[in-house]
């Protein structure tokens, strides 16, 4: 057995082949895979095998759309079959939700370029023949669907990859992984010791063991899966051509040919978790005991459904665990805290999005970073407050949702109410109805009088649109207040702090006393952040940027980290409230002996509010005039108490994200991973005005960014004022013009204050003229809308900066 490697990929499933043959394909052939028992021991061997490209993200999409295309270059680099059969597919609405979530599905797919169509019911008669159309209104019909043979597909990546010089090493089991101070890591088997450069967790069912010996919790878990295999059924086998698969989210199953019969899976209500206390080492090739009993009502619903499986045998059931993350997407990636130790876990959909998954892996690796934003699947979009007690209620959820409609304003009630501020209790008091961002508690809207305390979810505009118009209103007229917890937040100190920003960040670092907008770039010159840069001292920063995207930037700090300078996260220990509004002015001023007439737009102070130290800044996202507090936690509700109190003479109303993200399009202000994500360039967002090309330091994509200036982009984000009826843009609705689809949106909703519904998206460089008539595709529907370049509040910055 060989004893060093640049990479050591642990675990022989679908994905770690992958990994492994990707790892090959960009140049990397000193790579090994370690597997305890045989290739596709785990859950491979026995998965359903099927393939799909719908998901809800674009990016996963288009990864399984790469995975899909990828098995007819694996047959041929390898002279292996991966039992391919491109039967394509229909997923079926039996309601009108379920048909407005494929129709924003279709919409997606036509700038992804994917040729899926919406059908009829008399279409899907001609497509699959067997479906009982009792109450089905139309479906998605995905060409691409197929399903493949999973030992045959995972053999041709292992011999793809051992093609390109890569070593498999079965029954050699792993015992322990241990870092040397180098980075580099020792890989401890019943074998002997293998020393490699960077560790890869492909670990499958037993990913939560392997990443315990690095002193590292994945939150994955596995669920019991059950599928049925009927025996022949002539309405099948005298068709004449393959029938196609039918996903059946009503009945919460999937069904395809299996020979001469159906193979038909369940994502059943009554689902069972496995493993509980981890994964068994001795597990590998078995199955669990058939359990009808927990799929009882699924087949029920499945005999009406598909009737010929009413009087069709069962030759045999497969039933066995798989495992998922807590939201259903794979967990890839750097893993945070560890140097050269990565994840390619908890992918529940192998075959769909293995090769992607390998794909990504391996850029990352190799290059640097994907080729794509993944934050989808990045295993930095959990942070370290994740347990296992939060992990199994939230996966079994997910379960339980595999084949439900997945609305834009949908609130996931598992594991809930999670992390709270010291303002919970009285934010609830003044009737806050709650969403989460990274398992924290945020208030959405504040429900008054008959309005609804649930948002009820919808594609459309919901029953929390009055509300939202009502604290837009407060805000824009009077004064608003909200929690500042929702912020990433990060100390940056040391004598060599502001040489290490200008290298960190692209923009420009402000003066002590004031605050900067600065992007951050990847070497390639991809937006990896949107952050506020706030100068308390020339050896003291305050950074703050997405809050969901905290474990994710500190980690890119910490792969930064230079000597002289120190990074702290302290996104929960420090926190505040903003006010917004022309009257907040005044609301800050009686809380204070500071003269806060004196501060300008941008600027940055230490005051006390009240009792409470603070440090105060001039902003708001809510592109009005308003001011930022940051306290320690300690003092928050005494903070509160102040500002609250200050506020009563001047009608001071409690505000949530629903008025912020209405608010913030009236000044055309991106979102994170929204109008700004590594899938753009700071250029084509419109953010280069904050990049500083004139400072003397050599930023981290600076030589792409200065490319870019120099040649120009081909696309630009812009405004829209859309002719809307009951729903708005929420995101990757195609934007036509000329009759085709030229962009695509990126965010959207409806401003309160203007009284319109407003987009932001891309559309070619050489387009973006004020007024040009567009139209974009909501739910089926081509809506009229307008490019605008004139914000809808405060055009000039008046009130913001006066």
């Amino acid at each position: 057995m060989r004893t060093t490697t640049r990479v050591a990929v642990i675990g022989g499933g679908v994905v770690g082949c992958s990994v492994l043959y990707h790892l090959t394909k960009l140049g990397w052939s000193d790579v090994m895979l370690i597997e305890r028992s045989e290739l596709t021991s785990g859950s491979t061997w026995h998965a359903a095998g099927g393939f799909h490209t719908l998901n809800g993200d674009t990016n996963m999409a288009a990864l399984q759309g790469y995975t899909i295309r990828l098995y007819k270059e694996l047959e041929e680099i390898t002279g292996m079959s991966c039992g391919l059969h491109h039967v394509g597919g229909i997923t079926l609405a039996d309601n009108q939700d379920r048909f407005d979530m494929l129709l924003a599905e279709r919409a997606k797919h036509r700038f992804m370029g994917l040729e899926t169509e919406i059908v009829g019911p008399e279409e899907i008669a001609r497509i699959a023949p067997i479906t009982n159309l009792d109450g089905i209104i139309g479906a998605l019909y995905d060409p691409l669907d197929g399903h493949l043979d999973p030992s045959g597909t995972t053999h041709a990546y292992a011999k793809a990859a051992r093609m390109g010089g890569a070593t498999i090493q079965t029954h050699c089991m792993v015992r322990e992984t241990n870092q040397r101070a180098d980075g580099t890591w020792d890989i401890v088997t019943d074998k002997g010791t293998i020393h490699a450069e960077h560790v890869v967790n492909a670990g499958g069912l037993w990913a939560r063991e392997v990443g315990a010996m690095a002193g590292v919790y994945f939150p994955l878990h596995p669920m019991e899966h059950q599928y049925i295999v009927t025996d022949d059924i002539s309405e099948i086998y005298e068709r004449g051509e393959e029938h196609p698969h039918v996903m059946d989210p009503a009945g919460e199953s999937y069904l395809r040919q299996e020979g001469r019969g159906l193979c038909i899976g369940f994502y059943e209500q009554t689902c069972r978790p496995w493993a509980v206390d981890g994964t068994p080492w001795s597990f590998g090739h078995e199955l669990l005991p058939d359990d009808f009993d927990k799929i009882e009502h699924s087949i029920e619903f499945a005999y009406k459904r598909f009737p010929v499986l009413a009087t069709a045998g069962v030759k045999s059931v497969i039933h066995g665990p798989f495992t998922f993350a807590p939201d259903g997407n794979p967990l890839v990636g750097p893993v945070p805290g560890l140097r050269n130790y990565w994840s390619a876990c908890g992918v529940m959909a192998g075959f769909s999005q293995g090769g992607g998954v390998g794909l990504t892996l391996a850029q990352w690796m190799i290059e640097g970073e994907p080729e794509r934003d993944v934050f989808a699947l990045d295993v930095a979009r959990f942070g370290n407050w994740i347990s296992p007690g939060y992990t199994l209620p939230k996966v079994t959820e997910n379960y339980q949702k595999r084949f439900s409609v997945a609305y834009p304003n949908e609130e996931l009630p598992a594991a809930r109410p999670n992390r709270t501020t010291p303002m919970y209790d009285i934010f609830s008091d003044l009737g806050a109805v709650w969403g989460q961002q990274f398992g924290l508690e945020v208030a959405n809207y504040f429900a008054q009088a008959d309005e609804p305390t649930f948002e009820t979810p919808s594609f459309r505009r919901s029953d929390a649109f009055g509300a939202t118009g009502r604290e837009v209103r407060g805000v824009r007229e009077g004064v608003g207040i909200n929690e500042l917890q929702n912020f990433g937040k990060y100390r940056v100190t040391g004598p060599r702090a502001r040489d290490w920003l200008d290298y960190i960040m692209a923009g420009r670092v402000p003066p002590p006393g004031r605050v900067s907008l600065c992007p951050m770039l990847s070497p390639r010159g991809r937006l990896i952040g949107d952050f506020t840069i706030s100068c308390l001292s020339e050896s003291e920063f305050q950074l703050t940027a997405s809050y969901g995207s905290q474990a994710y930037h500190y980690r890119w700090f910490q792969q930064h980290q230079q000597d002289g300078v120190t990074i702290e996260n302290i996104s929960d220990t420090r926190t505040g409230f903003q006010i917004a509004g022309p009257r907040s002015r005044e609301v800050l001023a009686a809380c204070t002996r500071t003269d806060i007439g004196e501060m300008r737009f941008l600027d940055v102070r230490r005051v006390t509010v009240g009792m409470t130290d603070c440090i105060v800044q001039r902003l708001s996202y809510t592109g009005d005039l308003g001011y930022e507090m940051y306290c320690d936690p300690m003092a928050q509700r005494q903070l509160w108490n102040t500002l609250w109190q200050a506020g009563q003479p001047h009608g001071i109303i409690p505000f949530g994200m629903r008025a912020m993200m209405s608010l913030r399009l009236d000044r055309f202000f991106g979102s994170w991973l929204s109008e700004f994500s590594p899938d753009y360039t700071a250029a084509e967002t419109g953010l280069d005005r904050f990049v500083s090309f004139r400072k003397n330091a050599d930023f981290i994509g600076r030589a792409a960014a200065e490319a870019e200036r120099t040649g120009g982009t081909t696309r630009k984000l812009a405004a829209f004022e859309v002719e809307a009826e009951d729903a708005d843009v929420h995101g990757y609705e195609p934007i036509w013009l000329d009759g085709e689809v030229q962009g695509y949106c990126t965010s959207g909703g409806y401003s309160h204050h203007a009284g319109k519904s407003v987009a932001l998206g891309f559309l070619p460089t050489g387009r973006m003229i004020d007024g040009l008539a567009v139209k974009i595709e909501i739910l089926g529907q081509m809506r009229p809308a307008t490019l605008i370049t004139t914000p809808l509040f405060d055009p000039d910055g008046a009130r913001l900066r006066g």
